[in-house]
C-alpha cells in the first residue's frame, strides 16, 4: 500500500485544475452539446489543425499511436470543430495527478507534459492544439495500459479470458473514440469496472479517516481485479455483503440475498463461467462434512438420520457406485479422522441441501450457486454461514435470467442438466466497502482480510504467545 498517500482532497485538486482553468477559459471546459459529441469524428476540424496534426504524429508518436490516427483520417479525438479542447482532457489531468490513488507514479503518465500542452493550447495555434491532442492521447493511453495491469487483488480465474486484458494504445483509444460520450467516459473512468471510479472518490475524500481511506484502497485492489466488460451478462457476488447482482450492458438489473462461506470456511473470490443448471439435483456431502456433519449426527442421533434426512453412502465415486449397508461403516473412526471417509449422498427432494436446483460453473474449490431449502437464513442480517457455496435467495429469478426462460416446474428425474444458452461469466468477491448515493457505506471485514500483513503477524504472535 506503498501508494496510498495523505489524500489530496478537494482543495488540492482545485490547485491542480486552476491553471487549467484560467489557461482554457470557462467555455472551453463548458460541457460539449450532445450533438456535437455524437458527430465528433465527422465535424473534427480540418486544413492546418489536421495537416499540423499529421505532421506531429510522423515526427512524435508511437506505433500505436500512429496507427489509430490513420484510421480516423488524422481526425483529433480531444479538440472539437471549433478547436476548442474538451472537458475531458481537464478531467485526464486531474486523474494522473492523483494516480498515487491507484496505487501509480502520476510521472508515469507524462502529467507535466500534458499540462504543459493544455495550457499552451489556449493559443488556439494548430501547433498548440496539435501537440495538446496528442498529449492527451499519449498520456490517455499510458495511463489505461498502467491502470489494466495494477496490482489487483487475489482472485482465481478459471480461464485468463476472465482475467483484466491490458489493451494496446490503438486499443484504449479507439474504446474511447466510440464511447457516446468522450466526458462521461473519462470521468467515469469507463476502461475500469463501474465501481471503481465512484470508490476511487471516495480514497480522495477527506471526510473518511485514515482506517477507512485504508479499507477503500484495499477495495480498490479488489475491482482491479474484475474487468471492465466481463460481458454483456454476467453475475457478481458480493462475499462481504452477502449479495448477488446480475448484470446486463455495465449496469445491475437485478440483485438477491446470498449465503456465503462462513469466517473459518470462507468463500473464495475466483471466477468462473457458468455453464448449465441442474434441476432436481443430488448432493454429494463434501469429505470434511462427512466426517464433521454427517458421523457426528450418526453417532448422536443413531443410523436414523440418514435415512431420514435422504441420505445414501455409496461405495465410491464413479458413475456406477453402488449403494452399501451404513452400519458396515465405523463411524466413530471417521468422525475422529482415523479412517477414509465414504461417499455419502443426498437425494433430491424437498429436504436437499441444494433445494431444486444448481448451477455450475466448474473449478476445483468445489463452489456453485445454489438453491436451499433453509430460506430463514436470507432474512438474517448477518449471512456468512455456509461451509463456501452460494445459496441463493431466489433460484428460480437467477434460472429465467440466466436460460431466458423459467426452469422446469417438476423434474422427472433426478440430475437433470440443462445447459445455459451462452456462457455467462461470475465473478465472486469480497467488497468491504461498497459507493453509494451518500458516499462509502463500511461493513465489516468477517473474514480478516482488511487487515495489514504486520498487524496479522502482531495477531499471530500473540495468539501464539497465548497458548498453554
Amino acid at each position: 500500500m506503498g501508494g496510498i498517500g495523505p489524500s489530496p482532497g478537494h482543495s488540492a485538486m482545485t490547485r491542480l485544475a486552476r491553471p487549467m482553468l484560467l489557461a482554457l477559459g470557462a467555455a472551453a471546459l463548458a460541457p460539449l452539446p450532445a450533438a456535437t459529441l455524437l458527430a465528433r469524428e465527422a465535424s473534427a476540424p480540418a486544413g492546418p489543425m489536421t495537416d499540423t496534426l499529421r505532421h506531429e504524429i510522423a515526427d512524435r508518436a508511437d506505433s500505436d499511436l500512429r496507427d489509430f490516427y490513420a484510421a480516423r483520417g488524422n481526425r483529433p479525438l480531444w479538440i472539437d470543430a471549433n478547436g476548442r479542447i474538451s472537458p475531458a482532457a481537464a478531467t485526464l489531468l486531474r486523474q494522473i495527478e492523483n494516480a498515487r490513488l491507484d496505487g501509480l507514479r502520476p510521472g508515469k503518465f507524462k502529467a507535466r507534459n500534458l499540462e504543459k500542452a493544455l495550457t499552451r493550447a489556449s493559443e488556439r495555434t494548430p501547433e498548440a492544439l496539435a501537440k495538446a491532442e496528442l498529449a492527451a492521447s499519449n498520456s490517455f493511453a499510458r495511463y489505461v495500459k498502467g491502470l489494466r495491469g495494477a496490482n489487483h487483488g487475489p482472485m482465481i480465474y478459471e480461464s485468463e479470458a476472465l482475467a483484466p486484458v491490458v489493451p494496446t494504445e490503438a486499443a484504449a483509444l479507439r474504446a474511447a473514440a466510440s464511447a457516446e460520450s468522450l466526458e462521461d467516459y473519462v470521468a467515469d473512468m469507463g476502461w475500469m469496472h463501474p465501481l471503481y471510479a465512484p470508490m476511487r472518490k471516495g480514497l480522495a475524500n477527506l471526510r473518511y479517516d485514515d482506517h477507512q481511506r485504508y479499507q477503500i484502497a484495499m477495495n480498490l485492489q479488489r475491482i482491479r481485479a474484475l474487468p471492465a466488460n466481463p460481458g454483456a451478462r454476467y453475475v457478481l457476488v458480493d462475499t462481504a455483503g452477502a449479495r448477488l447482482w446480475m448484470y446486463e450492458n455495465g449496469k445491475p438489473v437485478g440483485t438477491m440475498r446470498v449465503v456465503v462461506g462462513k469466517a473459518e470456511q470462507q468463500t473464495p473470490a475466483m471466477a468462473g463461467f457458468l455453464r448449465y443448471a441442474i434441476v432436481n439435483p443430488y448432493w454429494n456431502v463434501p469429505q470434511d462434512l462427512v466426517q464433521t456433519r454427517i458421523a457426528t449426527n450418526v453417532l448422536d442421533r443413531g443410523i436414523g438420520y440418514l435415512k431420514n434426512g435422504g441420505y445414501e453412502v455409496l461405495s465410491d465415486w464413479t458413475e456406477h457406485a453402488e449403494v452399501i449397508d451404513p452400519h458396515r461403516i465405523d463411524w466413530h473412526a471417521i468422525a475422529a479422522g482415523q479412517q477414509e471417509r465414504p461417499r455419502v449422498c443426498q437425494l433430491p427432494g424437498k429436504d436437499n441441501f441444494m433445494g431444486k436446483v444448481k448451477f455450475m460453473f466448474p473449478n476445483r474449490q468445489g463452489i456453485y450457486l445454489h438453491d436451499t431449502p433453509d430460506k430463514h437464513l436470507l432474512r438474517k442480517e448477518v449471512r456468512q454461514l455456509s461451509s463456501g457455496c452460494v445459496r441463493l435467495e431466489d433460484a428460480a429469478k437467477l434460472g429465467r435470467w440466466l436460460l431466458d426462460e423459467p426452469l422446469p416446474a417438476k423434474a422427472r428425474s433426478p440430475e437433470q442438466r440443462i445447459e445455459l444458452p451462452e456462457l455467462v461469466p461470475v465473478y465472486i468477491t469480497y467488497l468491504t466497502a461498497m459507493p453509494g448515493k451518500d458516499g462509502i457505506t463500511f461493513r465489516n471485514d468477517i473474514y480478516v482480510r482488511d487487515v495489514p500483513q504486520d498487524e496479522k503477524r502482531d495477531r499471530s504472535r500473540m495468539a501464539m504467545s497465548d497458548r498453554p
